[in-house]
């Protein structure tokens, strides 16, 4: 059965305009440099530069708010019929409005010049080969990633050049012609695994004894040597200590990702702007924006001329009413953005100062021991905005400090409990925890558990496991990985 009845329902919605100054919040100097580029291209009435005449904003508002008198064009003087769409469906109808206000806009960037693969294909230009193994050394080519390997077996490479290429060969022609892909440079490339990739880079050095010795040990015993069983590598390869060390040192020296060293000019490298400056004068901390953050705009003067000339004219046609429309649309776009603007200069300030402020002692000497325990909802608590702003302003900004350039959201940090009771920053036990391993003995590196005693002993008491984890956000290896001889 059917029932039809009244609900009412509380929601909020973002408008359009929010979302925009969201976004506009959330670009970086640069982005945002495009951004206004942009928009001064699409809109003729927004114009840069310091506008000689105060009041036009003023006439402006005057034209559009003031009770329109009897000859004025206003908004009641036109057929709105006119400007909706002829179609039966309205045209905001077929719009969907799910999505988030995080949703960006993103373009993939593309850069000029040769490839890693393509640099490949030209050194194979100098090589001699029939028209079979050059088709085989293409497709092998185009197998190599960016790391510089080829990651599949041979007997799919070989399925793949029946199936795709028409070549009918076997692994045996295959591999004859890997090997020729491999004498390329850069040393070490094509292999199918680390060590192959290591021992060709091996084969293409002058030859020495601890050369041929670290050759031996990556071909016979490359899995005791990745665990750093140093004692059973001595004994089985009946080497002294000094030996091993001198072949260790040779393998140390290798590139174990060889696409990596490719410097083509395909590399698109991005350029950090600070968005933020924070300078100690006289002992007090000075925050500034980058001044290109603050751009000088305003309404055009000649669309505000345009604007009154219509007011004032008596002669009603539609043609200048729809005049009147697109003048009235692109003033409204330009006035909004030049105060969404302002609103975003104004939150990058305060939300900037206000974790100025909170982390006050570092910035004050630069020593990360003295980070307080910060996370969004502090500085949105601080500032009464929401988490969501601060932590647009805290992902993409960089500020420019006395100790270097970072990225704002390196800041923030969660907090621990130490024996006396107080919050610590868990980047001031990272930092000591540092500290701690740098300084052990690397032929006996400390273990986890190791390392946790040593952390209670200064007044963290963390357990093992929480250990191991700050360890490897740090990016340092086990201790077993961590031995040296």
């Amino acid at each position: 059965m059917l029932k039809q009845h009244l609900q009412f329902k509380l929601s909020q919605k973002l408008s359009p305009q929010q979302i925009q100054l969201m976004k506009l919040i959330q670009l970086p100097t640069q982005a945002f440099e495009q951004r206004l580029k942009q928009e001064l291209e699409e809109n003729p009435a927004l114009e840069g530069g310091k506008e000689e005449n105060d009041s036009i904003d003023d006439e402006y508002d005057d034209l559009y708010n003031n009770e329109p008198d009897g000859d004025s064009i206003n908004t009641e003087d036109i057929n709105i019929d006119e400007y909706l769409s002829d179609d039966e469906i309205p045209d905001y109808r077929t719009k969907a409005n799910n999505y988030s206000a995080d949703d960006d806009e993103k373009s993939v960037p593309y850069a000029a010049g040769t490839s890693f693969n393509q640099y490949l294909l030209n050194q194979l230009n100098t090589v001699y080969l029939n028209d079979e193994e050059w088709s085989i050394a293409e497709f092998l080519v185009g197998s190599v990633d960016e790391s510089g390997y080829i990651r599949r077996p041979l007997a799919d490479i070989m399925d793949d050049l029946a199936f795709t290429q028409n070549i009918y060969t076997d692994e045996k022609t295959i591999e004859s012609v890997l090997k020729v892909v491999q004498a390329l440079d850069p040393p070490g490339v094509a292999a199918r695994s680390l060590e192959e990739s290591l021992i060709i880079q091996l084969k293409r050095k002058e030859p020495n004894a601890n050369i041929e010795r670290a050759i031996l040990i990556l071909e016979k015993s490359f899995d005791q040597f990745t665990k750093k069983h140093y004692k059973k590598l001595i004994q089985k390869h009946s080497i002294t200590e000094d030996e091993l060390k001198g072949a260790i040192s040779e393998i140390e020296k290798l590139n174990p990702k060889p696409g990596g060293s490719y410097a083509g000019n395909n590399r698109i490298v991005e350029h950090v702007v600070p968005d933020f400056s924070i300078r100690i004068v006289e002992g007090e901390l000075e925050l500034t924006l980058n001044g290109r953050n603050a751009p000088e705009l305003h309404v055009s003067k000649e669309y505000n001329n345009m604007l009154k000339g219509f007011k004032d004219s008596k002669e009603k046609s539609k043609s200048q009413k729809d005049t009147v429309m697109f003048i009235k649309q692109k003033l409204d776009s330009a006035k909004w953005f030049i105060d969404a603007i302002k609103q975003r200069q104004q939150t990058l300030l305060i939300t900037m100062s206000a974790i100025m402020e909170y982390q006050k002692e570092y910035f004050l000497t630069g020593d990360e021991r003295n980070l307080r325990p910060m996370i969004l909802k502090d500085i949105a608590d601080e500032i009464q905005m929401d988490v969501s702003t601060v932590s647009r302003v805290a992902n993409s900004k960089y500020v420019d400090t006395p100790y270097g350039t970072k990225l704002i959201k390196e800041y923030f940090s969660e907090s621990m409990k130490n024996e006396q009771g107080e919050d610590v920053s868990t980047k001031e036990i990272k930092k000591i925890l540092e500290t701690v391993i740098t300084e052990e003995v690397k032929k006996k590196p400390l273990t986890d558990d190791k390392l946790a005693a040593i952390l209670k002993e200064k007044g963290y008491p963390i357990a093992r496991r929480t250990v191991a984890k700050y360890r490897e956000q740090l990016g340092i290896p086990v201790a077993r990985l961590r031995k040296q001889i």
